[in-house]
């Protein structure tokens, strides 16, 4: 089928340009989302009519497009999944899941205006395009994890699929708990040399006293 292009349409044209589509493609995205009217002397006529407040229109969509890219790109969000030992998700994050999580952290957006290749069918951080104007795009990172704790891991650079031994159990346990008591890390570090300080001046005024005690008693058995 040949329309003429209402706007810029990636890979096809510019605005009133007249391509070739398939039917389908036509039919259930251009024609009824008001992106190209079918191709005929009518419609040209309708088009060259209409072709200003056409432009006026774009123009606007394009600057607000703009505005909601300013706010989103680069933006982070976490996606809750259920998933085996390897990472594999029982299921799959959607274009539709991934537009859901970005309009509930405050910033609309349409399923048709995210990019993705394939659903994401693994844990992981994934970086997702989005089309918010045929001439303005953003990219976010999308951290797919079964916990919020596991999010946070996987944000830190850690793989949460890999196996931790005792030790490393431990010390992620306890890396938590610091994280729990002090406002950040570095907080947390402060702490810990300065628990490290002590350590050593106890250790080097326990010597000191031994002497002393030493002394007492020395003077004690000369004067019995």
């Amino acid at each position: 089928m040949e329309v003429i292009l209402l706007e810029r349409i990636g890979r096809l044209g510019q605005m009133g340009d007249t391509v070739r589509v398939k039917d389908g493609y036509a039919r259930n995205f251009l024609l009824p989302q008001g992106k190209a009217l079918r191709a005929n002397k009518a419609n040209m006529a309708r088009f060259e009519q209409d072709r200003t407040q056409l432009e006026a229109r774009n123009l606007d969509q394009k600057h607000e497009a703009e505005s909601l890219a300013k706010r989103i790109d680069g933006n982070k969000f976490i996606a809750i999944r259920q998933a085996g030992d390897t990472g594999i998700l029982y299921g799959s994050v959607s274009t539709r899941d991934i537009a859901e999580i970005i309009t509930e952290g405050g910033c609309s957006i349409e399923r048709r205006q995210v990019e993705l290749d394939r659903p994401i069918k693994m844990l992981g951080l994934h970086d997702v395009r989005l089309t918010l104007h045929p001439e303005v795009q953003a990219k976010v990172q999308i951290n797919v994890a079964r916990t919020d704790e596991e999010a946070a891991r996987q944000a830190r650079g850690e793989d949460v699929t890999a196996t931790r031994d005792d030790d490393e159990e431990r010390a992620a346990a306890a890396r938590l708990d610091a994280e729990e008591v002090f406002e950040d890390e570095s907080m947390a570090k402060e702490a810990e040399l300065a628990l490290s300080d002590d350590n050593e001046e106890s250790a080097e005024a326990d010597p000191a006293a031994k002497a002393e005690d030493t002394d007492k008693a020395t003077e004690a058995s000369s004067e019995s």
